[in-house]
């Protein structure tokens, strides 16, 4: 079996993670998460979105933890931005890369945006023009590649069809996203592989929920095709809407104690990571979602 010898981590643990949290959490809490997170090797981090912080209050201090990081050499930052505005707003904060999104369920697509899948990409082009004309990386999230929450499962052909509208308008790698957490593994291979009708697997990322369980399973299916880029949220922060008490986005730990006890390289200090996701769950007054990092902590304590 070849595996990558090396992979890359996204944690998206200040955006996705905390961005449903009812509790306010403060630019200062947030900007220690990133610098917590770059300090442990992470390269990617995913760190706020640009919407109307009258849908998601929790991102309204996008501009304040932008300016807050105290940037490293060779880590990229990550903002969400939904429309111009948006951008507009993130290019102000010299973002590395921005990121659009779509879903590859037409039902997911009008529940949540009201409008079809075409109309989506439709909106994200100007968006995506304008990041790719000021120098600005853009990388495309395809949300319910494997399952919808309407729709039950979703056929690799409309993955395809997702992959290449946003291929189309300019964007250079794509997020192959298991939304709900419902995705096994052949699921995941079959999306993974419509996604390679137009985009190269250097350029396509796994981003798993373990709602289900399968984050690992699914993580590992998709080593098998090559793909070395994934998204994860230290200490499991984040849920499934879509899923009652479900744990949602899988915790970086877990994804790292995997690859490393496979011999794959990630550049990421197992310890410090775990510190990172214990100084954000004692700030929210919860425990861990890893139970990697659960592990740890009790052996540390003796």
């Amino acid at each position: 079996m070849s595996l990558p010898s090396r992979v890359q981590l996204i944690d998206v643990g200040p955006r996705d993670g905390l961005q449903n949290e009812k509790q306010p959490v403060p630019a200062a809490v947030k900007i220690e998460l990133v610098h917590r997170l770059q300090a442990a090797g992470l390269k990617e981090i995913e760190v706020t979105s640009f919407v109307s912080p009258k849908w998601v209050p929790q991102m309204a201090d996008n501009a304040e933890v932008m300016a807050g990081i105290q940037r490293q050499s060779g880590v990229r930052y990550s903002v969400l931005t939904p429309n111009l505005q948006g951008f507009e707003a993130a290019r102000k904060t010299q973002p590395d890369e921005i990121v659009v999104f779509g879903a590859a369920s037409e039902a997911f697509s009008l529940k949540n945006i009201n409008c079809s899948i075409a109309e989506s990409i439709e909106r994200f082009a100007p968006v995506v023009q304008a990041a790719l004309a000021a120098g600005i990386a853009v990388r495309g999230a395809m949300s319910c590649t494997v399952g919808c929450p309407y729709e039950g499962d979703v056929a690799p052909e409309r993955v395809a069809y997702l992959a290449g509208l946003m291929k189309q308008i300019g964007v250079q790698r794509v997020d192959v996203a298991d939304t709900i957490g419902a995705g096994t593994p052949l699921k995941v291979q079959k999306a993974i592989e419509a996604t390679q009708q137009h985009f190269a697997v250097d350029h396509i990322c796994g981003h798993f929920h373990d709602t289900y369980g399968q984050a690992l399973s699914n993580t590992l299916a998709a080593l098998q095709m090559g793909v070395w880029n994934f998204q994860s949220s230290v200490a499991g922060l984040g849920g499934c809407p879509y899923a009652k008490g479900a744990t949602g986005n899988v915790a970086t730990e877990e994804v790292i104690y995997m690859l490393h006890g496979m011999g794959i390289e990630t550049g990421i200090d197992l310890d410090k990571l775990i510190d990172a996701g214990a100084f954000i769950s004692d700030f929210l007054g919860r425990k861990t979602q890893s139970r990697v990092a659960t592990a740890i902590l009790n052996k540390r304590a003796g």
